[in-house]
């Protein structure tokens, strides 16, 4: 992928039902992971807090990810989450601390219904807090998003009657296609 694609932002929707799609989710991984500027070390950032069920694929993302051996640099668990009151600290520390690093940024999301369960990929910044009108920082190279209910007024709310199920389904879904790909990278 040259500089001119790589600069066009391109989201890709991935099932997490559907099981042949975990090897293309894993593939894109390191298509993106290839094509990024940056060659230091890679490193994951997982948005969110367990107080509000939706908000917490994440963190518990970022937990799966911690608890298994792999080559990431993890940022944000359920032990200690990133959220929008410590993300600022979160960004200066990776980028003082690691030499152009490949930041991989992950979130829950709010979309439309018919979307609720998708995982999307795209070869741009995250910009958490967006789906509750919040704003934070842009972060990441690359942003994993899980769509965990249905975007409207007010978003908060729907993040805390979203259920545990379909954020666990996704999160799983996330965190071994992310080890995958760092074993095949």
């Amino acid at each position: 992928m040259n500089l001119l694609q790589r600069k066009i932002k391109k989201t890709e929707y991935f099932d997490p039902a559907d099981k042949t799609s975990g090897s293309m989710f894993c593939k894109r991984i390191n298509d993106l992971i290839k094509s990024c500027s940056s060659s230091g070390p890679k490193v994951i950032v997982c948005i969110g807090t367990d107080r509000a069920t939706g908000d917490a694929l994440g963190p518990i993302v970022g937990s799966i990810i911690s608890d298994k051996d792999s080559g990431y640099h993890v940022y944000g668990t359920l032990k200690s989450p990133v959220h929008a009151l410590n993300i600022r600290d979160c960004i200066n520390t990776i980028y003082s601390r690691y030499d152009n690093p490949v930041v991989i940024a992950i979130d829950a999301s709010l979309g439309h219904s018919n979307d609720v369960g998708m995982v999307t990929l795209c070869n741009s910044p995250l910009l958490p807090g967006i789906g509750v009108n919040k704003k934070l920082p842009a972060i990441g190279d690359i942003s994993i998003t899980g769509i965990v209910n249905i975007s409207g007024r007010p978003g908060i709310n729907l993040l805390q009657s979203t259920r545990l199920y379909t954020v666990k389904n996704m999160a799983d879904y996330i965190a071994d296609s992310l080890i995958l790909a760092d074993t095949t990278y």
